[in-house]
């Protein structure tokens, strides 16, 4: 009875450090680049370099899982927003928190392509849940006449590609917000006489 009392703690304890650790890396990674020291990391999080190669044990394993994370943490943002905001709010509101991924992301790319070869699974694994995270926005906004119903969640996808191109170095933010509310102004309901999708005249 002990020993299970005390397992759930210390799984308890060893997520905690994961998730210490993940933003600790997340910051350097950004700010430093893919040779950021992991003491560095490590002591940022408040914990030793034993801990970090226990869970990451690997410099590319801690790249991967970091922005995994961050992708993970920004999908599972949106049925939240969902419950506490009318859906196109939170699909304007879950758009600005994507230009700030992908912000880091390209603070992180240099990190990122050290992955290697293994890219191509966990990027394409990333894309699927960004955009079935936007396809769950756009389809509520949808369901309660906010968001026009003539285009698929391919188009809304090609148009936030712009975000990709945020100027790191410069206002990103105000960027951001410009693009978004462009975004969102194409993509509210009742404002658009001619459906995309219908069709051209003979």
């Amino acid at each position: 009875m002990h020993e299970q009392g005390s397992a759930q703690p210390m799984r308890a304890h060893a997520r905690r450090n994961r998730e210490k650790l993940l933003a600790a890396a997340l910051e350097e990674f950004t700010h430093t680049g893919k040779d950021a020291p992991l003491d560095s990391i490590a002591r940022a999080a408040g914990v030793g370099i034993g801990t970090l190669y226990r869970h990451f044990p690997t410099r590319e394993a801690l790249v991967l899982a970091t922005y995994q994370h961050e992708v993970e943490q920004l999908c599972s943002t949106a049925d939240d927003l969902l419950r506490t905001l009318p859906p196109n709010q939170a699909l304007r509101e879950w758009m600005a928190r994507l230009a700030s991924l992908l912000v880091a992301k390209q603070h992180m790319s240099e990190a990122l392509r050290s992955v290697g070869p293994s890219s191509g699974a966990w990027a394409s694994e990333s894309y699927a849940q960004v955009f079935d995270t936007i396809d769950t926005l756009v389809a509520a906004g949808v369901a309660a006449g906010t968001i026009r119903s003539d285009l698929e969640t391919a188009d809304v996808v090609l148009a936030m590609s712009g975000l990709l191109r945020l100027d790191v170095a410069g206002d990103w933010k105000g960027q951001a917000d410009r693009q978004i509310r462009l975004l969102m102004d194409g993509l509210q309901a009742g404002t658009h006489p001619h459906p995309l999708n219908a069709g051209t005249a003979e």
